[in-house]
């Protein structure tokens, strides 16, 4: 397998895994945990590095595994306590956690160079070159036998926990009321969370961790409201991501890791823009829909009520609606021109009567506007 392949796939099976975990984090709204695990567990790794007198991946994943699960129980517990909120829970933790990284590092291992090239925008360049051997025997970029393992196991996860994890993230009383403890999931989440975000910062660093965990499911969230919809879009967008960033990479000779990230971001401001249901331009479009429509709502309201009243014959006029409605001439012609091709009105010279669909449409508005006033 060439290098380009195997930095590609390590970027495959990595989107792929976080995005397994990132779409109920996005759902929860608890996206800054991501954040927060990716940097708390610095004195896991030099705690790993101690026990292990020297680098190590064993330890270090040990390490960093329980720093994760410790700033978990640590912001669970600060949350519960009702004295601070979910957000400042995480605030005050994971700055905590990493302060306390920094501080041993600095204090008792200055001679340990902590590379932030490696620790934060990662070296999936290096990825064909890092390989497993077990026994002398040579198995392969060891990034992806760890970021396999961690799709197997987050698949595996969410599959065999799908039910219970879709009613937790949306309804944890009625999850309660049957019998599931939206306690215990929520915990089980975060334990994935944590086995996924160490996992990959050893292979891939943090930038690009904390990226693929919430940008391709806060991205997928935009495009559909069906959970399973969801994660295959989130797992589709960060697999676009990897490929479409490696290639500006290429092309520019920048950092790979960066131009993934990049991509990604670039993929959910198009999704902000598009996106059919939420998207602002969308919602733009339907905002104008609505104001058209009450527009023409006033037209025919109008009509309606002044159609019976021979002495009023002149509200008919066009002439006279545009200074009645205080509609400037453009406006007038657009919104009768409208109504008209609706099937709204007809126009006889400068008179307009009302259809049947007119009156109709009328009598709805009145009856809602009745109704909003009860």
């Amino acid at each position: 397998m060439s290098a380009f392949a195997v930095i590609v796939l390590t970027g495959v099976l990595l989107s792929t895994s976080c995005a397994l975990v990132g779409c109920f984090l996005v759902l929860r709204r608890m996206a800054m945990m991501a954040d927060a695990i990716s940097h708390a567990i610095l004195p896991g790794l030099v705690a790993g590095y101690f026990l292990a007198q020297g680098p190590s991946a064993l330890a270090g994943f040990a390490g960093a595994a329980l720093a994760a699960v410790a700033t978990v129980t640590l912001v669970e517990a600060l949350r519960n306590s009702g004295q601070v909120g979910d957000q400042s829970a995480i605030g005050i933790v994971f700055p905590a956690m990493f302060a306390l990284g920094v501080f041993i590092t600095s204090r008792y291992y200055e001679d340990v160079h902590l590379d932030t090239d490696a620790v934060l925008y990662g070296n999936i360049e290096f990825a064909p070159f890092d390989v497993l051997i077990v026994n002398g025997i040579n198995l392969g970029p060891q990034s992806l036998w760890v970021l396999g393992a961690l799709n197997l196991l987050n698949l595996g996860f969410v599959a065999l926990f799908y039910k219970e994890l879709k009613l937790a993230t949306f309804d944890p009383e009625l999850a309660a009321v049957m019998g599931f403890s939206p306690t215990l999931i929520h915990y089980a989440l975060m334990l994935m969370l944590s086995v996924t975000t160490v996992g990959a910062f050893t292979a891939v660093g943090a930038i690009l961790v904390v990226a693929f965990l919430i940008v391709p499911a806060a991205t997928a969230y935009l495009l559909t409201n069906d959970l399973k919809k969801m994660i295959g879009l989130a797992v589709l967008t960060g697999v676009l991501s990897v490929v479409i960033g490696f290639l500006f990479a290429l092309a520019l000779d920048a950092s790979v890791a960066g131009a993934m990230a990049t991509a990604a971001g670039a993929l959910f401001a198009l999704a902000v823009l598009f996106s059919p249901s939420k998207g602002l331009l969308s919602r733009q479009r339907q905002l104008q829909q609505q104001r058209q429509r009450v527009i023409l709502e006033n037209l025919v309201v109008h009509l309606l009520n002044h159609e019976h009243i021979a002495a009023e014959s002149h509200e008919a006029e066009v002439s006279h609606l545009r200074s009645e409605l205080r509609w400037s001439p453009a406006l007038a012609q657009r919104t009768i021109r409208q109504a008209e091709h609706a099937g709204l009105v007809e126009r006889h010279g400068d008179r307009l009567t009302l259809t049947e669909a007119g009156r109709a449409l009328a009598r709805q508005a009145q009856t809602r506007a009745e109704r909003v006033h009860q």
